[in-house]
């Protein structure tokens, strides 16, 4: 009885089912039930900004910067240089408030949060 228990585990993991058989369907089933039903959290899928993006907000404008963009820029320099990057995108100027890192739970670096007023 182990052998044939061994045998349906090892066909199971080989996929060694003809297609159409109701055993090929219940594998491919499985599958489609991990791809859609598993959350995005559990491997730490999260949506990425692209470089700039204009968000929401009740005090002046706010933007969300990836990190790559000030990643090697001093903090001291940060604000200069978002706002250089902020008129070449946009083309108007803006001052630059307030510029806050978002760091994830690990306290991972998930991006600049920038303060602007016109």
């Amino acid at each position: 009885m182990a052998s044939g228990q061994m045998s349906a585990v090892k066909r199971f993991f080989l996929w060694d089912y003809p297609r159409a058989s109701w055993q090929y369907d219940v594998v491919v089933g499985l599958i489609l039930a991990f791809i859609f039903l598993t959350p995005r959290a559990l491997f730490r899928d999260q949506p990425r900004a692209s470089s700039i993006v204009e968000v929401p907000s009740d005090h002046g404008r706010a933007f969300l910067l990836e990190p790559g963009l000030l990643e090697s820029i001093p903090d001291g320099a940060r604000k200069i240089r978002v706002e250089g990057i902020l008129r070449s995108r946009y083309g108007k100027s803006e001052t630059v408030t307030q510029v806050e890192p978002i760091l994830d739970h690990e306290q991972e670096l998930k991006g600049y949060m920038v303060f602007t007023k016109p």
